[in-house]
Parts: structure tokens; sequence; C-alpha cells
């Protein structure tokens, strides 16, 4: 009884504990809420509060903390945004009609139409139907679902909750902000989610939600999203290089003081007022140095960089012309996004000198207002200026800048491929190139000739067969550079090759593009799609030596009814040939049960190549008979004294084997190397043959472990070329992509993988 006592009275102290730490979250709100708020706008504010919290009361994250906490922390990144009173509010409400009793008739009458419109447009964002572990079918008996089937409808509904949110920007971008915000405070607190989960989400936030921050300009919720998810990503490089930087933060401070001391004194004598501030260090910039330019942090460590604030833009030319004066400029570091703005109308000079040192020095030189702009981007446009929150010309470009990049693929039905498109077509960084009559086009950086002439016009893409960069003829597998000026030509009438959708050709980079092509290709006859989907395909497993593939199997696996359906979508071009070999080499495709002694079931050991069924800390062997390589169906053989040998489950030793006993199930390991597989070119024999196919497995990074080389001579067979190479490739995949990339030299009639040695 004594105990129980004591339970009542600690009950009533810890609520009194969460309502003083609710109280005090809701205080500091309201006071940094910006100063030209009027006293009604801070009492909407309150209002949106008090009504939240009664919504949320007893609702708990998985942190423990308050339901209530996380509102008011969105509604905080939204202040510091300087958002209006209304995206406050809708911040503070935007779990409300999702998560609790109140309605958005309730919002509507208490807070207004946009309040609630904008609770409503986050509310849809997440609205989606949650992942049952079992359906029904139209008798009503339970259809249960495997832990694939889960995983795969759980990252479809992940896919169509980021297609929505791209849409939304179509009807109010600001929904768009405040599920960003949304995401920015669960990204802080998401050490409180199961580690795998944790990957998942940080994943998705580093390719979907930083890209789309940076694409509305706000960069101060950009780089903090991606330093977030490198977090979770890459836990120990962000550990290693967040360490590093604490190491030598108090130098750094120390040198950047003292250039902004001496820049200070160059201005100040050439009458120049100007705000000199040390730009921040983010972890993930560095991160991204490192892996891109394949340096270590002791090689980036180095840049040092300083923001120059002043009041106009004659200013900052001036200031420009000072630096460079004083010190040297270093060569191709110089960037002009004040006369060129970037796509998402970032402003500012860029340049890098070498300072008193003799190391580098990057200096960003904007006014006061091109630095809100960074700073807010999008948000920016709805502050309060002048006692009003007109929009401007800026905001009306921007807006209309996302809603055209976004038009042409609103109707795109698969939530994947419009994705796919965003990541390619939007979040990309850009090139400009201009048509013959000077007009500049804006493409993704990497576009191809074949793009520019989708993004021209529909029909010129169709009819397009070849191109002129500044006068002469290039490939269309050309990717533009800026300031190119590109010419199309076409044929009068034709459609798009197939071969334009094959990604190993690398000939169509933007999605805009390929849907096109898709679109024309789905007008044809249907028999026809199906017939030259089913040569595709029978032709690239011809090519990989790949027999015995049970097409029923890989159907379901691609989520096909029939194999129909699939050479259908093939001959199409919705489904890709790398998808097929991608589902063929991810292992799940297994040798045959009757291979197998049925008593190889019990416990799998993981090597770095081989995962072996029923035998821990086994010896494996790859069969020089056959070479065996990642996606083929293997079976492992018992040998005397060295282990198990890993052979394709078709080879003729495997099937001719009286020790059956000796066989075990295998699978490839998750952590396979390289594999060197034998494969053969047949080609017209020519000068300098050998040295483009050695050029083009340098430029793949492939391994060339062994050559032979046969010319025939005879009159019949014309001085044909018979190579003979040992190449070393990591799977299926990179093998396909290799003998496509073989057979576009000149005279190669043929590539193919060798079965056996």
């Amino acid at each position: 009884m004594g105990q129980a006592c004591l339970q009542n009275r600690r009950l009533p102290a810890a609520k009194t504990h969460m309502k003083h730490t609710q109280a005090i979250a809701i205080n500091k709100l309201m006071d940094s809420l910006p100063e030209y708020y009027t006293p009604a706008d801070k009492a909407f504010v309150k209002r949106a509060y008090d009504l939240a919290a009664e919504g949320h009361t007893d609702q708990k994250r998985q942190s423990g903390e308050p339901y209530i906490n996380h509102c008011v922390a969105v509604a905080q990144i939204l202040v510091d945004l300087k958002m209006t009173s209304e995206v406050i509010a809708a911040g503070l409400l935007h779990d409300t009609v999702e998560d609790t009793g109140i309605t958005l008739k309730q919002l509507r009458d208490e807070f207004g139409d946009v309040v609630a419109n904008l609770v409503d447009g986050v509310t849809k964002l997440d609205s989606l139907p949650r992942v049952s572990r079992k359906d029904y079918d139209e008798h009503g008996n339970e259809i249960p679902h495997s832990e694939d089937q889960l995983r795969r409808r759980k990252k479809q509904l992940a896919i169509e909750a980021i297609r929505k949110t791209f849409l939304a920007m179509n009807d109010d971008v600001r929904v768009v902000l405040i599920k960003l915000a949304d995401r920015l405070h669960n990204m802080r607190t998401l050490g409180f989610i199961k580690p795998e989960k944790q990957k998942r989400i940080a994943q998705e936030t580093l390719d979907i939600h930083a890209p789309l921050a940076n694409r509305l300009g706000i960069w101060q919720i950009k780089w903090e999203l991606e330093d977030l998810s490198l977090r979770y990503v890459d836990p120990e490089k962000y550990k290693e290089i967040a360490e590093q930087i604490s190491d030598r933060r108090s130098t750094r401070e120390e040198q950047i003081q003292e250039i902004i001391q001496r820049l200070g004194t160059v201005f100040s004598n050439s009458g120049i007022k100007a705000d000199i501030s040390g730009r921040p260090k983010h972890i993930y910039s560095i991160y991204k140095k490192m892996v891109n330019k394949g340096k270590s942090f002791e090689m980036v460590r180095d840049i040092r960089g300083v923001r120059l604030l002043v009041n106009d833009i004659p200013s900052c030319y001036t200031v420009l012309g000072i630096i460079h004066n004083r010190w040297r400029p270093i060569p191709g570091e110089f960037d002009d996004y004040i006369a060129a703005p970037k796509d998402n109308y970032y402003q500012s000079l860029h340049t890098a000198v070498i300072y008193d040192d003799g190391k580098p020095l990057e200096v960003q030189i904007r006014t006061f207002e091109m630095h809100q702009n960074s700073e807010y981007g999008i948000a920016a446009h709805w502050r309060y200026k002048e006692g009003g929150n007109k929009h401007d010309a800026t905001y009306e470009q921007h807006i209309l800048w996302l809603r055209k990049m976004m038009e042409w693929n609103k109707d795109v039905d698969d939530a994947q491929e419009f994705v796919d498109s965003m990541k390619s077509d939007v979040f990309e960084d850009r090139v400009y190139v201009f048509t013959p009559k000077g007009d500049i086009v804006d493409l993704p950086a990497g576009s191809t000739p074949i793009d520019f002439a989708y993004h021209v016009h529909t029909d010129i893409g169709h009819r397009c067969r070849g191109v002129k960069i500044d006068g002469k003829l290039v490939p269309l597998s050309h990717t533009f550079k800026t300031g190119e000026r590109v010419e199309i030509l076409t044929a009068k009438q034709g459609g798009p090759s197939r071969d334009w959708l094959n990604n190993n050709l690398g000939l169509v980079k933007t999605q805009r593009a390929r849907s096109k092509i898709k679109a024309w290709f789905k007008r044809e006859d249907q028999e026809q799609n199906l017939n030259q989907g089913r040569s595709i395909l029978e032709r690239e497993l011809r090519r990989l030596s790949m027999h015995d593939i049970n097409l029923e199997v890989l159907a379901r696996k691609l989520e096909f009814k029939q194999p129909d359906e699939m050479f259908i979508e093939l001959g199409l071009g919705e489904l890709s040939l790398n998808k097929v070999i991608n589902a063929i080499d991810d292992g799940e495709l297994e040798t045959p049960d009757e291979i197998i002694p049925s008593k190889a079931r019990a416990d799998i050991e993981t090597t770095d190549t081989v995962s072996v069924v029923g035998l821990r800390g086994l010896l494996t062997n790859i069969a020089k008979c056959c070479n065996p390589m990642p996606g083929d169906a293997i079976v492992g053989y018992i040998t005397r004294g060295r282990g198990a040998t890993i052979h394709r489950s078709d080879c003729p030793n495997i099937l001719g084997t009286t020790e059956k006993e000796r066989l075990v199930k295998v699978s490839w390991g998750s952590h396979s190397r390289t594999f060197p597989v034998p494969i053969q070119i047949t080609a017209f024999d020519r000068q300098g043959l050998m040295g483009d196919i050695s050029n083009m497995l340098t430029n793949e990074g492939v391994n060339l472990i062994d050559v032979k080389l046969r010319v025939n001579k005879d009159k019949v067979q014309a001085d044909t070329a018979v190579i003979r190479l040992i190449v070393e490739v990591r799977d299926l995949s990179h093998l396909s992509r290799l003998l496509t990339r073989i057979e576009t030299l000149d005279n190669v009639l043929e590539a193919h993988r060798v079965k056996g040695g």
C-alpha cells in the first residue's frame, strides 16, 4: 500500500515536470518570433499551439518525450526561416488532422483557409495506406505476405510519399517547406529508432530531401540534412571527419580571424564597407570532396573560406577587383553567379586566390539581400516586407521554373519512374548550351544531344539522327559542356531507336527524353513489342552464356504474372534490360533442388564470396572448368583436403558426377569480389583493334588477365579476328555493360561470354 501511495505521488510530479518542459519550449518559440509580428500574429500562433497541445495530450514519440515537442520544434525551424504566422501555425498543427480527433473543418473555422489548406496538404503527403502482413482473396481467405513482399510494399509506399511531396509544390510550395522542417526535426531525433530504419531514412533524406532543399535554395536546411544523414549512412567516416575538424578548430579559427582582420584593413583603406565572416565548414561537403576527388582529409583540410557581404552589386565587383589585384587568382576557380544566377536563383561571386601564406583562400562575395536569399531560398519571399508580404517577381519566376521542370511528368503513374526523373532531371547540377539562334537551353549535367532534341520538341527528338557541336560532327553519346552551340540533324521522318533506351550505351540522360521515347514505342503494335522484348532478352542471355533460366520465376520476381508481360515491357522500353539482369543476379534464382542433397538445409556460413549451407568455416575455391560468377546458379563440390569447389550448376563435371553426396547447396555472399570470366570477341581485323579494346577495358575499370588472338586469313571469313580474353568483373550487370561497350567499337561483330574456360 505504501508503494502504491508513492507511485501516486510521483505521477503528478512527472506530469508537472512535463508541463514545465512544454512551457519552456512554447515560451522560447514565442520569444523567437520576428519583431515585425503584430500582437495579433503572436496571439494567432499561441492559439494554434494551445489547440495542438490539447489534441496531442498524452501522445509520445519513440524517444519518450511528449509529441507536442515535435510540433513546436517544426514550428521553430519555420520561425528560423522567418515564415509568416499562418505557416508557423500550420507547422504547429501539421499532425493534428492525421493523429488526433481535430478535424479539417475545425481548423478552417478557427484559423482560416490558408492554415487549413496547408495542414491538409501536409496530411495528404503522409496519408498513405499502412502495410499489412496479410491480405484477403475474394472469398475472404487470408493471404499472408512474405518478408520480401512486405519490404517491397514498404519501399513502394515510401516512393509514393516522395512523389506526392514533389507534386505538392505545384499547389503550394509552403506545404513542402513544412514537410522539410518536419523531416529536419525527425533527422535530429533519428537516434531513437532501429538502426536499419535509420540508414534507410538517412539515405532517402540524402537522395531526395537535401537536394529538394537545395533546389528551393534553402541552404540553411540543406547542409544540416546532409550532415545528419551522413552520420547514419557512413558513421565511421562521419566520426573521423568530425573529430579531425574538432581537433583543428582552434587553429583554423585563429587563421580565419587573422585573414578577416587583414581583409578588413585592405577594404577600409580602399573606402569599401564590407561585412566579413568565415564560411562554415560542413562535414558532408568535406566528405564529398574526399570521395569525388579521392583525397584524404589532410589534402582538403587546408581549404579556407571567407564570405564578404556588401550593399550593392557594383560593390561586389569592386571588392572582387581589389582581391584579384592584391592576391593572385587561381585559374579556373572564378564563377560569376550574379550575371548568370544558378537555376535556383542563387547569386554570388566565387573566386579563389593564393593567400599570403601560399595556401588557397576561397572567397564568396554577395549583397546582403543575396545572402538572405541563399540562406532562406524560396522561403525568403514570404517574409514581411515593408508592412506586407507580397510576392516579388523573383519568387514568381522561381515557382514558374519549378512547375516547368515538373510539368512533363506530372501524369507519370509509376512512382519509381517519377522519383527517378526528379533525381536525374531536377536535382542534378545544370549545364547551359545554345541553340543555333543563340537561345539558352538549361539541361541536367551529363545530358546528351538526344536529351537536347527532346527538350526542344518531341518530334525533333524522334527524328534526331546526328548532331554538330560548334560546327563539328560528334557522336550522339557526346555529353555537353556549358557554352557549347548545338545543332541537331534530323531525318524527314522516322522514329527513335530502341538502342537509345539501353543504359549501357549512355545515349540518354534525362527521364524526360526517356519517357517520350517509351511513349513512341508504346504506340507500336503489341505483338511486335512482345517479339522484340523476347529477342532482346534471349540475345542477352546468349551473350552472357546463361541457359536454363526459368522465365516464369524471373517474370514473377519482376512482379509480372507471366513472361509475355515482361517481354512486352522490355520491348516497349518500360523495363530496362539492366533491371532484368539484376533480378537474375541477386542470388534468389537458386540452383534446382534436385541437384542439391535435401539434407544440406541447415545453417548458412557467409564468407567474402560464397554462402555455404550446412557447413561452417569451409574453404571455397572457384572452379576453373566453368568459372562461375555472381548471378550464375551454383553448387558446391566437397573435395578432399581443399574445402568446397564452386561450380556452375550446369557444369558438365557436376552433371556427370556420380558422387551426389559431395554436392552442397551454396549461394553468393554479400561481399563478392571480382571474378575472372572468359569472353570472346569476333571482329573484322584492322589496325589498332586491340588498342581500342584495351582502352575500353581501362575506361570501364576492368582488369585484363589473359588474351589470345587468332586471325582467319581465308577468303570465306575475310580476315576475321577472334579474340579470347579473360577479364575480371564484379557481377553479371558489369559483364553485360562491358560486352555492350565492346560491341560499339568499330569493326566488332559480336562479344559474348564463353561457357567454361
